[in-house]
């Protein structure tokens, strides 16, 4: 059984933040500007979006020329960091993460958690990401697969939550009972409906 997924390279415009060209600029900025402290290479944000590098590199000169994003050479790599001197920074910050936050924050806070095998977004914001119309949802659901200790993953959550400025819920279950769904209707349901990877599976 295999969840339902979302086909950003087949949307033409952002449906989160209508005002952007496509669903990958905005992962993109948004990466990039929740984690202002980070360079990045072409090559490393082309893995994590699992598009080419030319098409990270064509998004990455218009950003640096409209001076939303620093942009550098270091020998034959080119590095990408957020530019906070930016007046349009914080603004632009805040609106990314209302948006495009919760796939950002938690795809970087939730591989740390040793345990975790996968996780997925699921639920409300899932939907909407997916297409579902009106405002971001208030809170975020997460599904966790794996044995990571509670208490590391409750920490998790309340980063995110201050990071995010909204709710953060993840619920876990075992490896075991992730693979053979058919006795919990909740599981059911979240495979059958759409939701997006974080953790260790394709999305």
């Amino acid at each position: 059984m295999t969840m339902r997924s979302f086909a950003r390279r087949r949307q033409n415009t952002s449906r989160l933040l209508p005002l952007l060209r496509s669903p990958l600029l905005g992962e993109l900025m948004a990466w990039i500007c929740l984690h202002p402290e980070m360079n990045y290479s072409l090559a490393e944000l082309a893995r994590r979006f699992n598009v080419s590098q030319s098409a990270i590199g064509k998004e990455a000169d218009r950003l640096a020329e409209a001076g939303l994003v620093r942009s550098e050479w270091r020998g034959n790599l080119r590095l990408l960091r957020a530019e906070p001197s930016n007046p349009l920074a914080r603004p632009l910050t805040e609106l990314l993460a209302l948006t495009y936050g919760p796939i950002a924050v938690l795809a970087d806070l939730l591989p740390a958690v040793p345990g975790v095998v996968e996780a997925y977004l699921y639920g409300s914001w899932a939907a909407h990401y997916a297409g579902e119309p009106g405002p971001p949802p208030p809170d975020v659901h997460v599904l966790v697969v794996g044995d990571a200790d509670g208490a590391e993953l409750a920490g998790a959550a309340d980063l995110a939550e201050r990071q995010l400025g909204r709710a953060v819920h993840l619920y876990q279950v075992s490896s075991m009972e992730w693979r053979w769904p058919e006795r919990d209707p909740f599981l059911m349901s979240v495979r059958s409906s759409p939701a997006y990877a974080l953790v260790g599976a394709p999305r």
